[in-house]
């Protein structure tokens, strides 16, 4: 199983123990997330600790008001590591309105140059801005994945442009049964899984940090809502983040 979408470097524990515990369970990838250029050296530096780990580098859309927002060239050295398998997360978010949507817009379009230069797949993160992030990504034509997906208007645009939808925890709260609805309506071949690691605890562990061990519990509930077995969707998954994240 892979774990599509961690902050280990955000996580209380240390990430040997997460790590382990994750293996343990099956979990044999994690992808984890630079948030900012600190973050971003973090993440690549529990990658390089771990075989099984990989970074995606970004600087957040909470940070677009920020200096940060202006460290965008220094991703491009960072993402030459053999451990950065694509940029992000970035996107748009109207509910933490940490930076105007013009802020959060222009870093975004800095984020979409940056895969597109190096040809690396990007990792959206969108909060209610659905029409604006379709808006975003019509011309990027690189691989796109959807993290945390809680938008079920944006599936006919996930599934025409071929888009990775990727589920977290919050798929398994009891009043997303439209969010279950719509990861039954993507193609097994674009659904991914994620913990969204310390955040996002699945429903039996709501209240408790989160970890890559629990992406179990939401694969259970997705497989059900999928009407399938939990290892074609286990086996589905991990076959899918090798494919979005060219990952060995």
């Amino acid at each position: 199983m892979t774990d599509s979408h961690a902050h280990l470097d955000a996580c209380e524990e240390d990430a040997a123990a997460l790590v382990e515990r994750a293996r343990e369970t099956g979990v044999t990838r994690i992808v984890t997330i630079g948030t900012g250029i600190g973050s971003c050296r973090a993440a690549l530096a529990i990658a390089e600790a771990h075989d099984s780990v990989y970074a995606v580098l970004g600087i957040d859309p909470h940070q677009a008001a920020t200096p940060e927002a202006q460290r965008v060239d220094e991703l491009h050295e960072l993402l030459a590591h053999p451990k950065a398998v694509a940029v992000g997360e970035t996107g748009l978010d109207t509910v933490r309105r940490h930076a105007s949507p013009e802020e959060q817009r222009r870093l975004l379009d800095a984020h979409l140059a940056l895969a597109d230069e190096l040809a690396l797949p990007i990792v959206i993160h969108n909060r209610e801005a659905d029409d604006e992030i379709a808006s975003a990504l019509a011309s990027f034509r690189g691989t796109v994945v959807l993290h945390c997906f809680s938008s079920p208007e944006l599936v006919p645009v996930a599934v025409e442009r071929g888009y990775y939808v990727s589920f977290a925890g919050n798929t398994t709260y009891p009043n997303a049964a439209a969010l279950r609805a719509a990861a039954a309506a993507i193609a097994r071949d674009r659904v991914l899984v994620e913990t969204d690691s310390p955040y996002l605890a699945p429903q039996t562990l709501r209240g408790r940090p989160n970890e890559p061990a629990n992406v179990v519990h939401t694969l259970h509930v997705l497989a059900d809502a999928r009407s399938e077995t939990f290892e074609e969707l286990a086996a589905a998954t991990h076959a899918n983040a090798a494919a979005a994240f060219a990952l060995r």
